[in-house]
């Protein structure tokens, strides 16, 4: 089945994932491509939205991607520098702001009768992010909406389908965002709602048979939800002839190995746990850099995998649980190199021996799209509501160099933390969270004795994504409570801490 798609081209927002995000919420399935990577078959989409970003259109260095094929062909929506990049180039002006547009603020006038604004009244809130502002509207430029500081807030093209906001409808702050792109989306450029987790599955089973046919399929389980979800898929298509390997690199939580691999048989996978740890803890002896770690992890499990994947006699096929905010994040938005902000455990970096065809089924999803099409497929709420758990696993969450018994410490706090917020019946109410282990000791008091131990950091975060996420304020009587109960039963812990960072500027992972 052919769905109608919406290409929305990046100029480097922060936002942009949250625009497709909005798009696939109603059921409409979207593709970012950076501005000036424009996808040569342009007529298989139906609408394009032009994204934000941190550029100004006076400027020389501006992006400018041609939309001759485009503009006044199909529905266009230019969303802050989207929408000054209609006017700058197409007979407008865009200047300075007199006054700086940054947050929220009210529609102060919507035009009578305007498709774009149906079903949203004046005095509804909306977000503004820019320091440049439309003066003057492009040729043929019709004011739809304006708000009490910005006239030019939005407006139309008359003779053509071509929009252009000042506001960013994709944002929480933005009470009506979604109405706006349903009305774009669904009543302007008339795209079926069709986009669905049953019809992933369904669209996806019968793709990967005719991918794959016969063929052996080789996959590297983790634990978490992508490839577990993956997992599924593939097995639905092709049964027996999916090998899954579950490698126990040391890192991983307590007693996590054994309980994994027992989910795993009773959902019908074949499953061979191969336990690496001394081998990965080996590699890692002496290590303290962030990305060497990374890296060293990331060789050995390819070691392992690789060992264990020539024991399949003519395997063809390695699928992976890619999702597609590492595929985006791998493509920046200028199309030069893109600053590293860690290497992906996903994307690229394969060996030239492993020779194995890639199969990527959940790649066009985002994590939540991964949990509905998890839930459509009856699998364990278990599995789908498990946290994010980094692929180096508990490398990044000891700084420095790791050690055996540093491991066994961190595992001992993370399972206290961890197993507290499901007592608490917070679990569920965070997106992510673990502890981390710090590479200082501090001065603490036993009894009457002087120690002079470790400190540990402990994280919680909620998030939809993890583009961005907020710390979770936590109850104080959970943090006293979790903080005696590691100092007490963790040998070599003398002080607990509660990581309050947001992201940005802070990562969720200290590493």
């Amino acid at each position: 089945m052919q769905h109608n798609k919406v290409l929305i081209l990046d100029f480097g927002s922060q936002y942009t994932q949250l625009i497709a995000r909005r798009v696939r919420e109603l059921n409409i399935y979207c593709e970012i491509h950076p501005f000036n990577k424009i996808p040569t078959e342009i007529e298989s989409f139906k609408a394009v939205i032009l994204s934000g970003g941190p550029s100004s259109v006076r400027a020389e260095t501006a992006p400018h991607p041609d939309l001759s094929k485009i503009r006044g062909h199909m529905p266009l929506l230019g969303i802050c520098y989207g929408a000054q990049y209609l006017s700058h180039f197409s007979g407008g002006l865009v200047a300075p702001s007199d006054s700086r547009e940054y947050g929220r603020t009210n529609l102060s006038y919507i035009k009578v009768k305007e498709s774009l604004f149906n079903h949203i009244d004046t005095g509804s809130q909306v977000w503004m992010s820019h320091s440049d502002t439309i003066k003057n509207l492009p040729t043929n430029g019709v004011l739809i909406a304006s708000t009490k500081d910005v006239e030019n807030a939005a407006f139309v093209i008359e003779g053509e389908q071509t929009y252009g906001i000042q506001f960013h409808p994709e944002v929480y702050h933005s009470t009506d965002g979604k109405q706006l792109l349903e009305n774009f989306l669904v009543h302007i450029a008339k795209i079926e709602q069709d986009w669905t987790p049953q019809s992933f599955v369904e669209e996806t089973v019968e793709a990967l048979q005719a991918q794959i046919g016969d063929d052996k399929v080789v996959l590297g389980l983790s634990g978490g939800v992508d490839s577990s979800v993956a997992a599924i898929l593939l097995h639905k298509a092709i049964g027996k002839n999916l090998y899954c390997i579950f490698v126990n690199n040391g890192l991983l939580r307590k007693n996590e190995f054994e309980s994994v691999l027992t989910q795993y048989e009773g959902m019908g996978l074949n499953v061979k746990g191969v336990d690496a740890s001394a081998r990965f803890l080996e590699a890692l002896a002496g290590v303290s850099d962030p990305e060497l770690k990374r890296k060293a992890i990331g060789r050995v499990f390819i070691e392992v995998f690789d060992d264990e994947a020539h024991q399949i006699e003519d395997v063809k096929w390695l699928a992976q649980g890619t999702i597609y905010p590492d595929v985006i994040e791998s493509v920046s938005a200028t199309g030069g190199p893109s600053a590293t902000i860690k290497s992906h455990h996903n994307v690229g970096g394969l060996p030239d021996f492993m020779k194995l065809k890639i199969v990527e089924p959940l790649r066009a999803l985002f994590k939540d799209e991964v949990r509905r099409v998890g839930a459509s497929m009856d699998m364990d709420e278990g599995i789908l509501g498990r946290h994010p758990f980094p692929g180096p696993g508990l490398a990044i969450r000891i700084l420095g160099d790791i050690t055996a018994e540093k491991v066994r410490v961190l595992q001992e706090v993370d399972a206290i933390f961890i197993n507290n917020l499901k007592v608490w019946n917070l679990y569920d109410k965070v997106w992510q969270a673990g502890a981390i282990l710090l590479p200082v000791n501090s001065v603490g008091v036993m009894g009457d004795e002087r120690t002079y131990e470790k400190c540990v950091a402990l994280r919680a975060v909620e998030s939809t994504d993890g583009m961005t996420a907020d710390w979770v304020n936590l109850p104080y009587e959970f943090l006293q409570n979790t903080s005696n109960e590691i100092i007490n039963k963790v040998k070599g812990v003398n002080r607990v801490v509660y990581d309050i960072s947001s992201k940005p500027p802070a990562t969720i992972e200290w590493e």
